[in-house]
């Protein structure tokens, strides 16, 4: 398996509140949160602690124009083309993430907090399972 990078509870709350910070800035209404029951659910939970924000919707087949949608890393882009169709107007979807992987397009909605090194794994500390089990299919 390629390099990785863990990432730490204390290091997750500092990106949590400058992500906060960030999406404050452009100064939009959220109704709610949006995200996808893998990946965003915690960073989703986290964020609208932060901002005030009560209502999770999790794997919707609707996402509404004011909602904030939430992951934890732009990657490939797939899970952003997954989800754009499920938006009545994407011109005004805002798509937060923690980390944004460098060296990759990034649509104009996309608002992150950091931009990994390079082609590392990012291990949150909700995924650690996850990444051992990929470590060990590896072997």
């Amino acid at each position: 398996m390629n390099s990785y990078q863990n990432i730490s509870w204390k290091e997750i709350e500092k990106i949590i509140e400058e992500l906060s910070k960030k999406v404050l800035l452009l100064h939009k209404d959220f109704s709610s949160i949006s995200t996808i029951s893998r990946g965003g659910l915690v960073p989703a939970r986290l964020l609208a602690d932060h901002m005030g924000i009560d209502v999770i919707l999790v794997d919707k087949n609707k996402i509404p124009v004011d909602s904030l949608f939430v992951d934890d890393i732009y990657d490939s882009g797939s899970t952003f083309k997954k989800i754009l169709p499920k938006i009545s107007n994407p011109s005004d979807f805002v798509y937060a993430t923690l980390f944004a992987r460098r060296g990759k397009k990034y649509p104009k909605q996309l608002i992150y907090s950091k931009k990994t090194h390079g082609n590392e794994y990012i291990v949150f500390p909700w995924d650690k399972l996850e990444y051992k089990r990929l470590q060990e299919l590896a072997l």
